[in-house]
């Protein structure tokens, strides 16, 4: 199969992009949505867009040993230039990692809950990568660019953990596959439903090639071409693209984008966007104690194949013996705001809060919520808010999508 335009024979790949970014914040006490600490030890770890963050007066934090840009002034304002525009998001704290050679399909088979035989070239397919009893070591997006070449991006504090065991399974099944970690690429977020008009108009006085690419992409589409990876994924519920580009070349791309009316977003407008798209955050929603199949996540395992994936043999025990948690949204109905870890008492048993957060769009308190079976939409459940117990509804998740109210 040819290499696609702008990458030749013996190109070392320079990809993008991913939907999670997926790491468990310090938590040290109440903050408007998320929780941060305040002080930023100097062994942080700092994208290649650090001081331009700085430079534009961003807030400062410890998001899972990065320092990273929690709002640039208003994260309410950041949100909603998202839904009703565009905005943008450094997203350089994940790791692109390309995989190469001739068994490297057969180790995402082997590697991955979802089957990537789905994928044709060019496209993306998001998959949660599983130990032996069924657990999420990670949930990520890999893309087949062409032939033996994938590229996989990762969450930012597994990183480590995830290419160590890439390398183990690889090792143990004797499959041959290069991993090759990318610590060199930046990664840009562009999001909202202005969002690909805006990133064209830019990237078109960069090269004219990658701004046609974008015309072409189709959701879950991604393009290489010469030094950049476009990819039409996010994490938000919103249109946009995922750009990943030489580190060196992002402060550019970012004052770029800027000049053209997007908007500069932290960490706290992307929570709470992905909250409301109901979008599934590593370490808080899913880990390595609890499988997907109990995180909403059912339809990203594929059993149709007979093909051995590490944790199938847990999952397929698992639902042979029902009775799963299921995983649902809840708006809240009673004063306060849904957090994390907070208690569900339900007329079925108890559950317990995964994410929530103050949802600017619905201008109400929403959740998500793993509770016992038998629990359905509609119904009405109490969470302990501090000791003191609130009804909330029990809703179909996304609560947003494309700048819609869902519920």
């Amino acid at each position: 199969m040819p290499a696609p335009k702008g990458q030749q024979a013996g190109y070392r790949l320079k990809l993008s992009g991913k939907r999670t970014e997926g790491c468990e914040p310090t938590r040290v006490g109440p903050r408007p949505f998320l929780f941060f600490a305040d002080e930023c030890p100097m062994s942080l770890k700092r994208t290649p867009l650090y001081a331009t963050h700085l430079a534009a007066g961003a807030k400062m934090v410890d998001f899972g040993g990065w320092e990273m840009p929690l709002h640039y002034g208003s994260q309410i304002e950041e949100h909603h230039a998202v839904r009703r525009k565009a905005g943008m998001f450094d997203v350089s704290h994940m790791r692109v990692v390309d995989l190469d050679g001739a068994g490297s399909r057969d180790f995402l088979r082997v590697l991955l809950a979802n089957d990537v035989l789905k994928l044709t070239p060019g496209k993306a397919l998001y998959s949660c990568m599983l130990n032996e009893a069924g657990g999420v070591i990670d949930d990520l997006i890999v893309y087949w660019i062409h032939t033996d070449h994938y590229r996989v991006v990762v969450n930012a504090t597994t990183a480590e953990k995830d290419i160590a065991w890439m390398h183990k399974v690889a090792h143990d099944r004797r499959i041959p596959v290069a991993i090759l970690p990318r610590r060199e690429l930046a990664m840009v977020a562009v999001q909202g439903p202005q969002a690909r008009a805006l990133l064209r108009e830019v990237i078109e006085g960069l090269d004219g090639d990658a701004a046609a690419a974008i015309d072409r992409l189709k959701p879950f589409g991604a393009a290489v071409v010469d030094e950049f990876f476009i990819a039409r994924t996010g994490y938000t519920g919103e249109d946009g693209c995922e750009v990943v580009l030489p580190a060196d070349e992002a402060p550019d791309l970012w004052e770029r984008l800027v000049a053209e009316g997007v908007a500069q977003c932290g960490l706290g407008a992307r929570d709470t966007l992905r909250l409301e798209a109901g979008m599934a955050l590593y370490g808080q929603d899913m880990h390595e104690t609890v499988t997907p199949l109990e995180t909403g996540l059912a339809w990203t395992v594929d059993f149709k194949e007979s093909r051995d994936f590490i944790g199938r043999a847990a999952l397929e025990k698992q639902l042979a013996a029902g009775n799963l948690r299921q995983f649902v949204g809840l708006k809240l109905l009673d004063k306060g705001v849904l957090r994390w870890h907070q208690k569900v008492a339900t007329a079925h048993g108890e559950g317990e809060t995964t994410s929530g957060t103050y949802s600017p769009t619905l201008e109400c308190s929403i959740a998500l919520a793993r509770v016992p079976a038998g629990v359905k939409v509609g119904d009405t459940v109490q969470v302990d808010l501090r000791g003191k117990p609130a009804n909330a509804l029990v809703t179909k998740y996304p609560f947003v999508r494309n700048g819609k109210a869902l519920v």
